[in-house]
């Protein structure tokens, strides 16, 4: 265990985490991490380009959309009209005596690209007018929201209720991929508001936001780079309790289990439980300063023996492994405890990027222990 000291590259901070590498966790813990293959390597060497590689991503997504018309949808629409469409609305008819004048007010649908999933891409584009630094794209990004517009895709950017309505359907890929995209650069605006803007400074709202990125950031990096090297990667599994008897309330009342994320590697016959904390990893003891703390051993403890089961060998070596951002100091200590080896550590979100990088991978023994 030794402190650690890193340059400081970039002034704007959450935490005491740079927000270039709050991107970094972002482009982690999204689906479009799978999607840019050779260059995972070169964003990870200089985070502060993923707005520019999302601004890449979403307009070539998009360009190939705009080929094929943008996505119609059903929208109510109320309207005085010379001829009955839809329903009456009976009213507003009388109120402004329309039939006088040979109208009628109606309430119907019709078809229209208005709809949130574009009008959602759209608030995107323009957002990252803002974000992005290169001049070519930002032209792109403005052009494509003009285009956007002039096809009549002019409503307000949508809410999350009506997000969640406009569900996409399987064969919608492309717009599911848009979305995604759109989704992430909204994301990487959070941290960049300005003055007046409280949303990530208020304390508690920070550390939840941060704690669950970290937790889907870690399972979408292993998930990407391990697959390929024949690891099944599990995040968010829920596991039993192996009971033999019970009566008959007590699944009523029976607390359950889910790990973060689950790493199995059937040639090698590892299984690697991690849980993912965003706190220090050391606390103050009873009767020493420094102490791990004991209820994240007792959890991990009860995951590994829980699960032992004869008919799954794997269950009976399965390790732990409790990981945390650093705090002051790198920590990497690991101990047996009845068959299980269960490790304790630390990675450093503060250092740079690359390094975040090969310490994920060090501590599932998949890269060489990196030199800090």
């Amino acid at each position: 265990m030794r402190n650690v000291n890193y340059p400081q590259e970039n002034s704007r901070y959450i935490g005491k985490i740079p927000v270039r590498n709050i991107w970094l966790l972002m482009f982690y813990a999204s689906n479009l991490y799978k999607h840019i293959d050779g260059k995972r390597i070169a964003v990870e060497e200089n985070p502060d380009d993923i707005p520019d590689l999302i601004a890449e991503i979403l307009t070539k997504i998009v360009e190939r959309r705009l080929k094929r018309n943008l996505c119609h949808g059903y929208r109510k629409k109320d309207a005085e009209l010379n001829r009955v469409r839809g329903r009456i609305n009976t009213l507003e008819t009388e109120r402004k005596q329309l039939l006088f004048r040979g109208r009628v007010a109606c309430s119907f649908y019709e078809l229209s690209v208005d709809r949130p999933r574009n009008r959602f891409v759209r608030a995107a584009l323009e957002e990252l007018v803002k974000l992005v630094t290169t001049p070519e794209l930002k032209s792109r990004c403005r052009s494509m929201a003009s285009t956007f517009k002039y096809m009549g895709v002019i409503g307000e950017k949508p809410t999350r209720n009506e997000m969640s309505v406009d569900r996409i359907a399987r064969h919608d890929t492309e717009d599911l991929q848009m979305v995604e995209a759109a989704d992430l650069v909204f994301n990487l605006a959070l941290p960049t508001e300005r003055t007046g803007s409280r949303y990530l400074y208020q304390p508690n709202k920070e550390i939840s936001w941060l704690r669950n990125l970290f937790e889907k950031a870690v399972a979408g990096f292993y998930d990407v780079i391990l697959s390929d090297q024949g690891w099944k990667v599990e995040a968010g599994k829920k596991i039993n309790w192996l009971i033999e008897e019970k009566t008959s309330g007590i699944d009523e009342i029976m607390p359950a289990m889910k790990t973060d994320i689950v790493l199995e590697h059937a040639a090698s016959k590892r299984r690697i439980v991690i849980d993912t904390k965003f706190n220090s990893i050391l606390t103050k003891g009873w009767y020493r300063e420094q102490s791990l703390r004991s209820g994240y051993l007792y959890q991990i403890y009860t995951y590994l023996r829980s699960q032992e089961n004869d008919d799954d060998p794997l269950s009976f070596n399965s390790t732990g492994l409790l990981l945390h951002p650093a705090a002051g100091s790198m920590v990497d200590e690991s101990a047996v405890i009845q068959g299980h080896e269960i490790r304790f550590a630390t990675v450093d979100l503060g250092g740079q990027a690359r390094e975040i990088r090969k310490q994920l991978l060090y501590l599932v023994g998949a890269s060489e222990k990196p030199g800090i």
